[in-house]
């Protein structure tokens, strides 16, 4: 596979995401939780939605 950046380019690339400004320490990601928060909002917009119906009707 034949190289896409230049080596001058490649050190300019490597120095920017050495900066401090780029080592942002992250929690992991945790697609469980993900999916409980959507369920939980999607579960609690249909119960509004079905509460504003009895409401209105």
């Amino acid at each position: 596979m034949s190289k896409r950046l230049s080596d001058e380019d490649q050190r300019r690339v490597d120095e920017y995401l050495s900066a401090p400004q780029h080592r942002v320490e992250r929690k992991p990601f945790r697609p469980w939780l993900l999916l409980a928060v959507v369920l939980i909002s999607v579960i609690g917009m249909g119960l509004i939605s079905r509460l504003l119906s009895l409401l209105v009707l």
